[in-house]
Parts: C-alpha cells; sequence; structure tokens
C-alpha cells in the first residue's frame, strides 16, 4: 500500500464485505432456526481487513519497525474497538461488534500505516 488513502480504502472495503456476508448467514440461520435476526458477533467483519493487514505486514521484510508498528496498531485499534463496542452494547450484537470492527480498522490503519513508516526511516 503506497498511500494511507490506498489502506483505509481497501481494508473498509473488506469490512463493508464481512459485514454484508455477516449479515446474509445471520438472516439465514435466523430464518431456519428460532433465533433471531443480529445476535451473531459482529467482529467476524474483520476478518478481511485483519487479512491485509497480516498481509502488509509480512510484505514489510524481517525487522523491529513492523513488529512494533504492528503491536502498537493492534492494541490502539482494539481498545478503540472495544470502546465502542462497549458505548453501543445497548444495541443488537452484530451492530455494536461491527462497529467496533470498523473502529478497529481504521484506527489500526492509522497507526501501521504511519508508525510502519516512521520507525522504519528511524532504523535505516
Amino acid at each position: 500500500m503506497l498511500t494511507l488513502g490506498d489502506l483505509l480504502g481497501v481494508s473498509l472495503a473488506g469490512w463493508v464485505v464481512g459485514v454484508l456476508a455477516l449479515a446474509t448467514l445471520d438472516l439465514g440461520f435466523s430464518s431456519l432456526t428460532s433465533g433471531e435476526f443480529g445476535q451473531a458477533n459482529g467482529w467476524l467483519a474483520v476478518i478481511l481487513p485483519a487479512w491485509l493487514y497480516w498481509d502488509d505486514f509480512r510484505a514489510w521484510g524481517f525487522g523491529a519497525a513492523r513488529v512494533v508498528s504492528g503491536l502498537a496498531a493492534g492494541a490502539v485499534g482494539l481498545t478503540l474497538g472495544l470502546v465502542v463496542s462497549g458505548f453501543t452494547a445497548d444495541l443488537p450484537p452484530v451492530v455494536s461488534g461491527g462497529l467496533g470492527a470498523a473502529v478497529f480498522t481504521v484506527g489500526y490503519a492509522v497507526v501501521w500505516f504511519h508508525g510502519v513508516r516512521w520507525l522504519a526511516r528511524r532504523t535505516g
């Protein structure tokens, strides 16, 4: 990924695909069983963005910059996502988890993109 806009665009597109797939599966399962729609865990929508981040992590090659940036981005993204999920806990799990996953996706992308480049320049 060459720009932050590229990373955010692709990762948010992956999040949208994840939300649509999750909603479709949840609707299918709730129509086949006596379950209620919206009870699936919305955090599953982060699967495609996480896969993208893993590929970008591997593309940076061996070095401390990618490890430190990945850990920092993961901590920031997960913390922000959990806070948003906590504030929206009264909504159905698919919504609150999906919002948490969206915030994680954006938070991770911003910290990762800037962090890995800044650390890579500093370490040479």
